[in-house]
Formats: structure tokens, C-alpha cells, sequence
């Protein structure tokens, strides 16, 4: 039986060959490679200042503290998203308000938006689900009206666009994942970008311990003091990871472009399968299918889950993304109010996300859509 993983990360050997390269330097973090990669990726999605950090969850907390959200304070969040995105509001003090999305994309709701905008609201977090653009020009719009903040979460979109604009270049801060099922990896990482120097400047200080002087720029200068000058984290990108990101993102458009085409094949295949919704893009938005989302409806033979089942035990990984936050143990007493997110309460019975990496051949594609019809 054919076997296909739910995701395969594309490591070739030029990505080997730069993990041990960097091996091979002293400073095995904060050092010239994750500079370098930090550099690549700021001139590419078109912003000032960009900071690695050890994860995207690490990205939105910097985001938030730079931002100054905290205790009494409200950030807008979309219900149908990883966990993250709201537990960095939290881990500040502040209250994630959850909203829902819309059916078509997942992406959060702006007139779910504006409902829930308070006297206590400070932020907006749109996640670009799956590869995706929110709609970008109208959070603005609404961010502007209100004088808020947003910051965007593009774990799923690097190299997304929204009116030719690339995603994380939008608002006042992007925050972007390397995790390993993500368009590149480095295993474990993440990165924040802005065009702001003040934020960008509280960012570095905040990612490693708040130290006044960094080790390496300590033996530069013959210095030892230091002072910590806030709360900070150990939320650095080391040279290691660095070295496998800045590998990868060479082939970056590459990368999106072989997603897209599997996805065209997909489309293609699966359009024909009474009671499968296919993904579909908005106008003004460039969808690089980090994740391929279908929806099962009544008219489909089984249910979402039994089709889950059904794809495993035919050797087919798949997942389902998201379960809605506000069904979750940790945040279900605080929105007791369901009406408050019909889209969401429809798709968590519907979203099936199928297999989808840069190298998956017409044979796997095939295979997967046989087990479906």
C-alpha cells in the first residue's frame, strides 16, 4: 500500500551541507548566519527590520509586549486558529477576544471585527489561514478608524500577497513560523518583522533577556557589565537553524509554486466529487496552499470524520485544522455564547486538510483523490 504522510518537509543536500557549515563557526548563536537570513527575508517581503526568534508563538508574544498590550487590554483574535495566536495575548495579561470567519477562506470576519471592537481593544491579530490573505484593506481601514494595532500572523504565508503586497508587509508587525510542516523550516523557529524602529529595537532587547549588551558584543568591546533593563526571554534563532532556514529560503518561490500546482491538481480532480467543497481564493490574493482545506457536506456519503478515518487507514495522513477555541477546555467558559460563532461551529465538523508538500508526486495525488471518491 502506497503511504503518504500528512506533510514532508523538502531537506536536500544543500540544506545539509549549510547545517554543518555553521557547525563549524564559534558563535553558534546571534552570529553573522542568522543576520544573514534575517537580511534575505526583510529585502523580500519588502519591510525594514526583521528579528529570528525560536518560534512563531515567541513572535506574537515579542509582538505583543512591543506593542505594550497588557492587563486590561483587549486584542481581537479569530476563534478558528492555533492556540498561539491567542495565547500570546494572554501570556501579557491582556483578554483575546475570539471572532468568527468566514466560511469561504476561514479567515477572521471584519464584521465580526467591528462587533466586537470595545473602549479596551488595542489590537487585531488576522491569521491568514492556510496560505491566504485576509482581507487586508479592510482591517486596515477598521484599524485605522479605531486607532489600533495589527499584527499579522503569517505562520501559514510566507510569500503570500494581498494587492501585490506581501503578507507580514502590511501592518504594523508580521510574525512568521518555521515550525516543520511550514512552506520552509528550521525545524523550530519564527520571525517578527515591522517598519518600525521602535518596535524593532524593543524586539531585539526583549528576545534575549533584555540585556543592555550582548555576549558576543561584550568581547567585542573588552566589556563585561551588562545591565537587564526589562523582562525579557530567551527567545533567540541560533546559527544551526539559521543556517537550514537561509537554505531553504533560496528556493522559497519554488517551493510555493510546486504547493500551488498540487493544488490545481487537486482541484481539478476533486471539483468533481459531489459534496466536497474545494478551497477558493479571493480576488487581489495570491494563495501559496500552505494548507489544502477541503469541506464535507451532507451530501458527501460520509462524515468528515469517518473520511479521516477512512484516508488513515488507507495510508493517507490528513488533519483537521483548527477545532475553534472556544470550544476548548482552556477558553470555553469565558464564550458560552455559540451564536456568537456559527461559521466556526459549521466548519469544525467540516474541514479535512489533505497532504500537500513541494515533492509529492502525480501517483500520490492520484491515490489520495481514488480514496475519496
Amino acid at each position: 500500500m502506497l503511504e503518504i504522510p500528512y506533510f514532508k518537509p523538502w531537506i536536500n543536500q544543500n540544506d545539509k551541507n549549510s547545517v554543518i557549515n555553521a557547525l563549524n563557526n564559534r558563535w553558534l548563536t546571534n552570529g553573522p548566519i542568522l543576520k544573514k537570513f534575517e537580511n534575505e527575508l526583510k529585502n523580500y517581503l519588502g519591510t525594514k527590520f526583521s528579528s529570528g526568534v525560536g518560534s512563531a508563538t515567541h513572535a506574537l508574544h515579542l509582538a505583543m509586549r512591543s506593542l505594550g498590550i497588557g492587563p486590561n487590554d483587549e486584542v481581537i483574535v479569530p476563534t478558528f486558529t492555533f492556540v498561539a495566536t491567542a495565547n500570546a495575548v494572554r501570556y501579557c495579561g491582556a483578554k483575546p477576544i475570539l471572532v468568527d470567519v468566514d466560511l469561504d477562506t476561514f479567515n477572521i470576519s471584519t464584521n465580526e471585527i467591528k462587533r466586537k471592537i470595545t473602549k479596551k481593544t488595542k489590537a487585531i491579530i488576522p491569521v491568514h489561514f492556510g496560505g491566504q490573505s485576509c482581507d487586508m484593506k479592510e482591517i486596515v481601514q477598521i484599524s485605522k478608524k479605531h486607532d489600533l494595532h495589527v499584527v499579522e500572523d503569517c505562520a501559514h504565508s510566507l510569500g503570500s500577497t494581498y494587492d501585490q503586497k506581501k503578507c507580514g508587509s502590511i501592518g504594523d508587525i508580521g510574525c512568521f513560523s518555521f515550525y516543520a510542516t511550514k512552506v520552509i523550516t528550521t525545524g523550530e523557529g519564527g520571525l517578527v518583522t515591522t517598519k518600525s524602529k521602535k518596535i524593532f529595537e524593543k524586539i531585539q532587547l526583549l528576545r534575549s533577556q533584555a540585556m543592555s549588551i550582548q555576549a558576543k558584543d561584550r568581547e567585542k568591546k573588552a566589556k563585561w557589565k551588562y545591565d537587564v533593563v526589562d523582562l525579557g526571554y530567551n527567545y533567540r534563532l541560533d546559527e544551526i537553524r539559521s543556517s537550514l532556514g537561509l537554505s531553504q529560503f533560496q528556493r522559497l518561490d519554488e517551493i510555493n509554486k510546486l504547493r500551488q500546482k498540487i493544488a490545481e491538481k487537486y482541484d481539478k480532480k476533486i471539483s468533481k466529487i459531489k459534496g466536497i467543497t474545494i478551497p477558493s481564493t479571493k480576488k487581489l490574493r495570491n494563495h501559496i496552499y500552505h494548507l489544502y482545506t477541503i469541506k464535507i457536506d451532507e451530501e458527501y456519503p460520509l462524515t468528515r470524520d469517518q473520511l479521516f478515518t477512512k484516508l488513515h487507514r488507507n495510508g493517507i495522513g490528513s488533519s483537521v485544522q483548527y477545532y475553534p477555541l472556544h470550544l476548548m477546555s482552556e477558553f470555553k467558559d469565558d464564550y458560552k455564547n455559540k451564536d456568537d460563532f456559527s461559521n466556526s461551529n459549521i466548519l469544525k465538523d467540516q474541514v479535512l486538510c489533505l497532504p500537500i508538500f513541494p515533492k509529492m508526486t502525480n501517483k500520490e495525488i492520484d491515490f489520495v483523490v481514488s480514496i475519496l471518491k
